[in-house]
């Protein structure tokens, strides 16, 4: 459990015994974000519009989803979910909400016919509206039930949703007019890396790519892994701080994120893994912030998030 940031929400739908679900982060209104992609086989919704470039600065939710591309659709529950409660990008005709999806592949670990879609994304964004202000809680929930990790070395064990939250006293000369010192970066990550979690104790060399073992060993999910090359993966977040920063900034954190998952993951990034995160900021604390001081945040915050996932399978 961890505190959370001003205005924000977060859902999930979770189906234990299919592995699979999603996970839903609503942002306060006037959130900026961006996004980056890393791994070889992404499988995202609306991202294009997150470049620094693009016309469209503020994001209404960001939802994680298992069922690989299938889960892409649990985004238009969220939409409609969004439109009913009046949120959106406001246009001549109505209110469009912003909302950018990423999916993992978790098929392979429950029964794979049954996904997130657009009835569970709307019940993981109706919770994540009842949940603002609430404590955030991670685990095998969410777009974390069927993640799975450690592929690479022939088998794999339960991954999950991690949750990690960095705070911070910004300098008393640059406190906002309500007398808020903190920073807050809040990553939500769910791990379900083709590589194995490293809490620092794996050191650098992952060595070659293992044939998937014939028996599962303890933890082992059976049938998990199909090949040396399997594309059961992806690792897929959110960063969110309370900073007020750009949209190019923010660009900027996810970079930074990015290096976390380097940090976290052992390898991170590869061909069959679609890694993806997106950095938000709500603006609530309104003084300047140092971004390089924000990104080092950033990336402690994905590094522990990373982590307390892999802290779930125990």
């Amino acid at each position: 459990m961890t505190e959370t940031i001003g205005g924000l929400g977060v859902g999930h739908w979770t189906n234990p015994e299919a592995r699979t679900g999603c996970t839903v982060i609503v942002f306060p209104d006037g959130t900026v974000a961006s996004g980056e992609v890393r791994g070889g086989a992404p499988a995202t919704r609306e991202f294009a519009l997150l470049d620094p470039s693009r016309i469209v600065a503020s994001v209404d939710a960001v939802v994680l989803s298992g069922g690989s591309a299938f889960g892409l659709a649990s985004a238009d529950g969220v939409m409609a979910e969004l439109e009913h409660a009046g949120r959106g990008f406001p246009t001549r005709f109505g209110r469009v909400p912003i909302v950018v999806g990423m999916s993992l592949y978790d098929l392979g670990v429950g029964d794979p016919a049954i996904r997130p879609g657009r009835d569970e994304g709307r019940s993981a964004c109706r919770e994540a509206l009842a949940s603002i202000g609430r404590p955030i809680t991670g685990g095998r929930i969410g777009a974390g039930c069927g993640a799975t990790v450690g592929k690479w070395g022939g088998s794999a064990i339960d991954g999950g949703l991690g949750v990690a939250t960095v705070v911070e006293s910004v300098a008393e000369s640059i406190v906002d007019e309500a007398g808020d010192t903190r920073l807050v970066v809040m990553a939500l990550i769910a791990v379900n890396a083709f590589g194995f979690i490293d809490d620092g104790s794996l050191g650098d060399e992952p060595g070659r790519p293992q044939p998937p073992a014939f028996e599962p060993a303890a933890g082992q999910i059976e049938g998990a892994v199909e090949t040396s090359a399997d594309r059961s993966n992806t690792t897929i977040g959110v960063i969110v701080t309370n900073a007020r920063i750009s949209k190019g900034d923010c660009h900027l954190l996810a970079q930074s994120g990015h290096d976390g998952l380097a940090r976290s993951l052992l390898p991170a990034h590869t061909a069959v893994d679609g890694d993806a995160l997106v950095a938000a900021a709500t603006g609530e604390l309104e003084v300047d912030v140092d971004v390089m001081w924000l990104r080092a945040l950033a990336q402690a915050a994905v590094v522990r998030a990373v982590r307390s996932a892999g802290a779930t399978s125990l």
